[in-house]
């Protein structure tokens, strides 16, 4: 038991280590769909859509492969849809089924995509439109299914999630090894069946080096998963939460003032401005405390007063504004990304002047950058976690806290999205390097500062529902991708006018860091007002307004 006990530590590190390269090799491959797309052309793919043509007052044949270049948009763009919004029932298969029931569907998924492609010719283009749709869902499923490794690594927890989803970014990468493998004289084929062979290290994996149904937060001790040399323990994360914070609470009063609390809040408080469901303040509270201090003789005591107030229900985090400016930020953002992932391969062929070797060196540009997403990524994270282990001010929650850091990190990412969006605007084919490392910066920050945000913004039981919905509802907006493609082509190939439509519909995602700064500014604001108050009213209402 002792033996087991010491290699805990090497488990969580085990398994830490393991996701992240699962991350970084497999989970977003269908991210770097700019150099497969040039391996699909070299092999004929969809060729059968290229008409030849002459220009007027000329006898020189040209040939149009906008046919061609549009299946191949339909294509990352049906993938990158169901990408994110099947992660909404794939977060309640997660909630409710677990971690071994949603990686084993996840693998299959993943497998039989790269099966697809690896079955797939140029007579059979269209084995594309599924094998790709597998790879992507499979992929968030996987992905989904790691960031609860954080839980393990308590302040670092922020930092964790951000890297495994900046190694998810990192993984389009692969499409490039692939496709310097093409050039080399190895087969699109052969790839395929090599990755999916790799889906056997998933199954191991999953059976040795995950649980079966989550992993709570914070981790109890000596908690074990997979199989182990001792009897492991599983953890119901909603019941273990709540419990956690009873316990809290219990230890902080006497059941006889809890009840005195309880008793004054229905009485006292109700009647006053309490915030109802969906009005933009949340209405949970893990713990709220103040600290007062009694003069009895010349003895001085701190007392600290903690109330957990309610379980919230996924239907008031989804009806709250914290819910709704997330959404809008990481919508607007995302189909900033998606347009111009899924036009690269046409843009750069417009601005080289179809020049295969100069498009081939620039689409190579574009993948080796994304190697970095995965350096990228935990910077974010250590700007979420820069307060943990430093004392909070009186009447603080962790929450709050945590709130107050994750506002330099949304306006950051607003901001470089901004810039990026810039850059890809301008028609100079030179600073489109400039446009890939923004790119691969803000895309590293917006996917794993989504999912950092929600993990600390919201209760743990909800995380895969509210995920899942976040992002099947930005698959909605991701979907206005295919239009702007057929309003680019309508321009005669000219992306100019959608560029700078799209560059001012990020200015939206500033409302979202601007608000959380209000809500956080409003909240200290109430800690002064109620700093004169006597200690359980103040308590009480500010465990309302926090959260």
């Amino acid at each position: 038991m002792l033996g087991c006990e010491s290699a805990l530590g090497l488990r969580y590190r085990l398994t830490f280590v393991s996701g992240l390269l699962e991350c970084l090799c497999f989970a977003g491959v269908v991210f770097g769909w700019a150099s497969l797309a040039f391996v699909l052309k070299a092999d004929g793919y969809f060729s059968d859509l290229c008409v030849n043509t002459t220009e007027s007052n000329s006898t020189l044949l040209n040939t149009d492969c906008s046919g061609q270049d549009e299946q191949f948009s339909l294509v990352f763009t049906i993938a990158s849809f169901l990408n994110n919004f099947l992660t909404l029932p794939n977060g309640f298969i997660f909630d409710h089924f677990g971690t071994l029931a949603t990686r084993f569907m996840g693998i299959t998924l993943y497998t039989t995509g790269t099966l697809l492609v690896a079955a797939s010719s140029a007579a059979l283009s269209t084995l594309l439109f599924p094998a790709l749709s597998f790879i992507a869902v499979g992929g968030i499923l996987l992905l989904i299914t790691n960031m609860q490794v954080g839980n393990l690594f308590g302040t670092h927890r922020s930092t964790i999630i951000t890297l495994y989803n900046g190694a998810f970014d990192s993984s389009s990468a692969i499409f490039f090894f692939i496709k310097v493998l093409f050039e080399g004289g190895i087969s699109l084929r052969l790839s395929f069946l090599v990755i999916s062979a790799c889906s056997v290290i998933h199954f191991l994996r999953t059976i040795f080096l995950m649980p079966i149904t989550h992993i709570p937060h914070p981790i109890p001790e000596g908690y074990t998963y997979g199989v182990s040399c001792g009897k492991s323990s599983s953890y119901n994360v909603e019941e273990y939460e709540s419990s956690r914070a009873v316990e809290q609470s219990g230890g902080a009063m006497g059941q006889r003032e809890m009840d005195e609390l309880s008793s004054q809040l229905e009485d006292g408080h109700r009647s006053r401005d309490t915030p109802e469901e969906g009005s933009g303040w949340p209405l949970w509270l893990s713990a709220s405390y103040s600290t007062c201090k009694n003069v009895n003789g010349n003895v001085y005591t701190e007392s600290t007063v903690s109330f957990v107030l309610a379980e919230p229900s996924f239907r008031s985090c989804f009806l709250s504004w914290f819910f709704f400016w997330h959404l809008l930020w990481l919508s607007v953002m995302q189909l900033r990304h998606y347009l111009f992932i899924g036009t690269l391969n046409p843009m750069l062929n417009r601005l080289a002047n179809q020049d295969p070797t100069l498009v081939s060196q620039y689409t190579n540009a574009f993948a080796f950058t994304q190697l970095f997403g995965v350096l990228c990524a935990p910077w974010n994270g250590l700007l979420m976690d820069r307060h943990k282990g430093k004392p909070l001010p009186s009447g603080m929650t962790d929450r709050e806290a945590d709130l107050r850091s994750a506002v330099l990190s949304l306006f950051l990412t607003s901001l470089q999205c901004l810039l990026f969006s810039i850059c890809a605007t301008s028609p100079l084919l030179p600073l489109q390097y400039l446009t890939f490392i923004l790119q691969v910066v803000n895309r590293s920050f917006l996917y794993g500062g989504n999912a950092a945000f929600i993990s600390i913004a919201f209760p743990g039981q909800h995380f895969g529902k509210l995920y899942g919905l976040v992002m099947s509802l930005s698959a909605v907006v991701s979907l206005l991708q295919y239009p702007c493609f057929a309003l680019v082509k309508a321009l005669d190939g000219d992306p100019l006018y959608v560029n700078i439509a799209l560059t001012l519909l990020t200015l939206l995602a500033f409302i979202h860091p601007l608000y959380i700064y209000i809500h956080c500014r409003r909240l200290a604001n109430e800690r002064e007002t109620f700093s004169d108050i006597p200690l359980r009213e103040a308590s009480l209402w500010r465990g309302f307004k926090s959260w």
